[in-house]
């Protein structure tokens, strides 16, 4: 029975003093603050889920380039290899989108190849150890479809079976027409050396490739049932080339190249070794292993390559035949004639040759030459330039990058001081061709055919046999570039 007020008044007065809107002011307080600690606990949630979501939807790719440094990306768990390169042409900033690869590299073991276009990256990597130095590389490979385009040189009729079938007497080119269309294909055979297993020796054994399996013979070149013996699945494994095989595995020759089941993890002892006479015959092994275990998917992934968007038109009308290309006069009044006289033309070709040397150009107007620089230094801002690179290195960088006729770059001589050596590739090996500085008419010029031939600088000695081959066994087409991510 008290009265309210009276009470509050008298709890006051003696406490503290009472203010209705301080306590409603409280109130709002509490209230706003629970509200804001909600809010920032549904942000912190959500900021969980889309980390998780990022996680579930996309996995993180580290790929290495030629300098050894790497970039990592963020890709779907079902990104091929062809989209990965596409994504490191954009963000490497490549002057090309063309011919470049991702490439499963071993260093331990000396193992790498070149992914296919449809692989899966993820799955690959899904594959590795653990604990290893495997890695991916990114880098130019013109050789991927080659055999698509020249396929004589990648398969050479005494390595084609002359079994009594539908394919008997079949040529290179028949041979991939007939594999793309019905599926069908010969036997690829020949004497491969086999390291044996648990042993350092190698042995010279007979194998045959067909469409279920590589076998080998226990009896010479014997094909008879009671004489083959069953070595591996071709839907089940992935081919490797080897680096430095001598010194690692002890191999007779340097062609040396590897199989191993896809889904099992590599391991040393798990490696079936195989050594080849020559890089022809070891090339002819690993195309068609690849060409037999895809068929239709690998020239699916060519024409998918022919047809991507090109950046650079002008290197691919350089690219095209030689055989396209004619001779042609144009010193009559009435205008052209096609030169259809062989001798003649070959004369035009040597005129047009010498007369190069007076069509000058001024290199110093160039924009990407600096201020003071002297014109004959123009080859350092080229990519076909490698510096003072070795012999060894320059054959190297080549073999990388594809043995394709036309494959060139410049380097440093070694051993003759101002010199020059264009390293080209022509019929699956490396030629080197001396490039000499020499003076006329107080002028510092470049000749590789004792002075028949003058170029003010690299520059114009490559333009040149782009178009003319010269000296030279085949047209310079491809550089061998180094990127850099």
């Amino acid at each position: 029975n008290i009265n309210w007020p009276i009470a509050v008044h008298s709890y006051s007065s003696s406490m503290i003093s009472f203010n209705p809107s301080n306590f409603f002011s409280l109130c709002n307080f509490c209230l706003d603050f629970w509200i804001c600690f909600l809010l920032c606990l549904s942000w912190y949630a959500c900021v969980c889920s889309l980390n998780i979501t990022q996680c579930t939807l996309f996995s993180q790719c580290s790929v290495f380039g030629e300098d050894s440094h790497s970039r990592s990306l963020w890709v779907i768990p079902r990104a091929t290899a062809r989209d990965v390169c596409h994504l490191l042409v954009q963000t490497a900033h490549c002057s090309d989108q063309e011919n470049w690869a991702l490439i499963e590299l071993h260093s331990a073991l000396g193992l790498e190849r070149v992914l296919e276009d449809h692989e899966v990256v993820v799955e690959v990597q899904a594959a590795w150890p653990s604990e290893s130095d495997t890695k991916l590389l990114f880098r130019k490979n013109y050789a991927k479809y080659e055999f698509f385009r020249t396929p004589v040189l990648f398969f050479p009729k005494h390595m084609i079976s002359d079994s009594a079938d539908v394919t008997k007497g079949m040529t290179s080119a028949e041979l991939i027409q007939n594999l793309l269309q019905s599926g069908t294909c010969p036997e690829i055979q020949g004497f491969l050396h086999v390291r044996e297993p648990s042993r350092k020796a190698w042995k010279k054994v007979y194998f045959f490739l067909r469409r279920s399996g590589l076998y080998c013979s226990t009896k010479g070149s014997s094909k008879e049932p009671r004489h083959l013996q069953y070595v591996a699945d071709l839907e089940d494994l992935n081919v490797y080339s080897i680096t430095n095989s001598r010194k690692l595995y002890g191999a007779p020759v340097d062609f040396t190249f590897c199989i191993k089941p896809s889904k099992d993890r590599i391991r040393a002892q798990d490696l079936k070794l195989l050594c080849a006479e020559n890089e022809q015959t070891r090339t002819c092994w690993t195309s068609a292993f690849r060409l037999f275990k895809y068929g239709r998917q690998l020239h699916c992934n060519y024409q998918l390559s022919q047809s991507a968007p090109r950046l650079q038109e002008v290197v691919s009308q350089r690219c095209e035949s030689e055989a396209s290309l004619v001779a042609m006069d144009f010193s009559g009044k009435a205008g052209g004639r096609v030169i259809q006289n062989a001798w003649e033309a070959q004369s035009a070709e040597k005129e047009e040759g010498q007369a190069w040397r007076r069509r000058e150009a001024l290199r110093c107007s160039l924009p990407n030459l600096t201020p003071g620089s002297r014109p004959s230094s123009i080859h350092r801002t080229q990519l076909w330039f490698h510096g003072g690179v070795s012999r060894k290195q320059a054959q190297r960088l080549i073999e990388e990058q594809g043995l394709v006729d036309g494959m060139f770059l410049i380097r440093e001589s070694q051993q003759h001081a101002q010199c020059f050596v264009l390293s080209l590739c022509y019929k699956l090996k490396t030629k080197h061709y001396l490039v000499i500085p020499c003076e006329e008419g107080g002028r510092k010029y470049y000749t590789m055919d004792d002075g028949l031939t003058l170029f003010i600088d690299l520059l114009q000695l490559v333009e040149f046999h782009q178009i003319n081959k010269g000296i030279l066994p085949v047209c310079l087409k491809h550089p061998c570039v180094c990127v850099a991510l």
